[in-house]
């Protein structure tokens, strides 16, 4: 629960199987509020699959009545009617196209969108176990292999089925027999399609993990690069991309044998059909049952029964695929939320800063991380929270906004529980700086807004000012519309810090938790960094997980945690006679109030 309590998980975290059809049925529901767009889809493609079957009409009308009875004064009027027919199949498909391209980015744009929003109200706990490579897989990749059954699937399979019952019309009426023929590899075909789809779904499992694993490296090895080249490990993130990028390639590999071997013997299957069609029809011939026209006829709309058969074939295929995204993606939309709260208070209400710990326990999994904590801070008190790693400073903290919940007591604001408070209510109370902090991939004037959207210019460079960074800020080649980069590369760690540390006071939070950084930056910027964190900590309750001597010795009060509990609290020089705990870490760790902390596992 706390930064150092993290565990590292698989990013192929196992998901809930589901049904092809739960999958499909569920995927269906994005037509809804594009019910006329889909039909004309649809109707467009109907009509256009309807106008090819003027082909092996009019053909069986030339060989019988054109070419057998010599009538070359009908030929220019069948060609003419062939070629209508073509055209309007060929405007239709065009239009069904366009068509079909607007519903298409609509849903995946409504998907998308819905994704996102349930992503954002899902505790931060359920982020800590999935990587951002596998999340942006769903989000894009998965996403589109389901609008793929969405939109493709329905046009081809409502065509497809509508084209297979229309052509069996066809058939039948013009030779029932032959028609019966026909249908004799229609088991091996129901057969051929069981197997796939009974057997398909791990296959396409495997491949999905498989992808997720490989951008999953990928995003760490993009985002870290600096340790891979600055730890000259280039070649070991080679041999684990290699590694992820095989086992993408055999899962693909899988899948696509085993489509050599389907996709054949349904063609195969298929053409035996035609053999059949061609053997008892040359004989019907023969025997003057039939005329040469009518068999040449029921060939071609033979084919135009097969081609459906298969295009069902490549959307059994689709649907695998579909139904392993699905699952992935169904895993974000049905995981729980944020705990919601209708919240009893007003909107625009503003915490005095009165903050109540009352017998606090929080686990992580199956670990306690803190055990009956209770700590009362009234308004505009500074405490410093220290400790050694993994002592519950960083997990008390992260309750407060309700990062992670409680697994028993209770924590207070002004004496109302903080779970009767609405999440964004309770949000607008607390702002906090982090250790290491994040600027987005923007301009610096977009990061500072983050704060609060609706501040004006004077409101966010006095907040600039106050933090310290507004003149190096004006000294940059744009100045606030400078973009800073992926995670503020771009600027330095001390530029990074104050820009957060604006972001922090234009939010006016009437609560701060800061995670103090000022080791790694020098003794100007050091400074700099601590009159900004003097303004921002000014009326304010904060929590201040302390690195520094310094800054310990300003607080109010000193918290001081060993394994999940309070050992002991007071002020610096309370603690420091009562010679427990924080005094032997003080004498084992600083020579002076100014001493960085050694990095022996315990923090102060």
């Amino acid at each position: 629960m706390s930064r150092h309590s993290h565990v590292t998980t698989d990013p192929t975290l196992k998901v809930r199987a589901r049904t092809t059809f739960g999958v499909a049925a569920r995927v269906f529901r994005y037509l809804r509020p594009y019910p006329w767009m889909a039909a004309a889809t649809v109707l467009c493609a109907l009509v256009s699959q309807l106008a090819s079957f003027a082909y092996p009409k009019l053909t069986q009308y030339v060989i019988d009545e054109v070419l057998e009875r010599r009538r070359p004064d009908r030929l220019i009027w069948v060609v003419l009617g062939l070629l209508l027919a073509y055209v309007v199949r060929d405007v239709l498909a065009s239009l069904r196209i366009r068509l079909n391209n607007a519903f298409e980015q609509s849903v995946v744009y409504d998907i998308r969108r819905e994704v996102y929003a349930r992503m954002q109200r899902l505790p931060v706990g359920w982020f800590d176990q999935r990587t951002t490579g596998d999340l942006m897989t769903r989000v894009i990749e998965d996403v589109n292999a389901m609008e793929r059954l969405l939109i493709d699937g329905t046009e081809q399979g409502v065509v497809a089925v509508a084209g297979i019952v229309g052509v069996l019309v066809f058939l039948f009426l013009a030779n029932p027999s032959l028609a019966a023929v026909a249908l004799a590899p229609l088991p091996l075909l129901v057969g051929g399609a069981c197997w796939y789809t009974l057997t398909a779904a791990d296959r396409y499992r495997a491949r999905s993990r498989a992808n997720s694993a490989m951008n999953a490296l990928l995003m760490d090895n993009l985002q870290g690069v600096r340790q891979v080249k600055s730890f000259g490990q280039e070649a070991h993130g080679d041999r684990k991309f290699a590694e992820r990028a095989d086992a993408l390639r055999q899962g693909t590999l899988k899948v696509m044998r085993a489509w050599s071997w389907y996709q054949p013997a349904m063609a195969l299957a298929a053409a035996l059909g035609t053999v059949l069609v061609l053997w008892a029809g040359g004989r019907q011939v023969l025997a003057g049952t039939m005329t040469k026209g009518e068999l040449v006829g029921f060939l071609l709309f033979l084919a135009l029964f097969y081609q459906p058969v298969g295009q069902l074939h490549g959307l059994n295929q689709m649907a695998q695929s579909a139904r392993a995204a699905g699952e992935r993606v169904f895993d974000i939309l049905d995981a729980e939320p944020e705990p919601a709260t209708a919240g009893v208070v007003a909107e625009d209400w503003r915490a005095r800063g009165e903050v109540r710990f009352e017998d606090v326990s929080a686990a992580y999994g199956d670990r306690e991380v803190l055990r009956g904590v209770s700590l009362d801070v009234g308004p505009g008190q500074m405490i410093a929270l220290v400790g050694p790693t993994g002592a519950g400073k960083s997990t008390l903290v992260n309750l407060l906004p309700r990062f992670y919940e409680t697994s028993a007591g209770r924590i207070l604001i002004d004496g109302r529980d903080i779970r009767e408070l609405g999440l964004a209510t309770l949000r607008r109370q607390i702002a906090v700086v982090s250790q290491e902090p994040f600027l987005f991939n923007g301009t610096v004037r977009e990061n500072l807004l983050f704060g609060r959207l609706d501040a004006t210019p004077g409101q966010m460079e006095a907040a600039a000012q106050a933090a310290n960074c507004d003149e190096f800020i004006r000294g940059l080649a744009d100045g606030y519309d400078t973009r800073v980069g992926e995670r503020g590369v771009r600027l330095s760690v001390g530029e990074r810090q104050r820009i957060s540390i604006a972001r922090a006071l234009l939010k006016d939070a009437p609560i701060l938790i800061l995670d103090e950084a000022t080791a790694s930056v020098d003794t100007v910027t050091e400074r700099l960094i601590q009159e900004a964190l003097e303004r921002l900590l000014a009326r304010r309750t904060s929590f201040v997980i302390a690195h520094r001597l310094s800054t310990i010795r300003r607080a109010d009060r000193i918290v001081v945690f060993r394994a999940g509990r309070i050992e002991e609290t007071g002020r610096h020089e309370d603690l420091l006679a009562a010679g427990g705990l924080y005094a032997r870490l003080v004498r084992a760790q600083a020579a002076d109030d100014e001493l960085e902390v050694v990095r022996s596992g315990v923090v102060v």
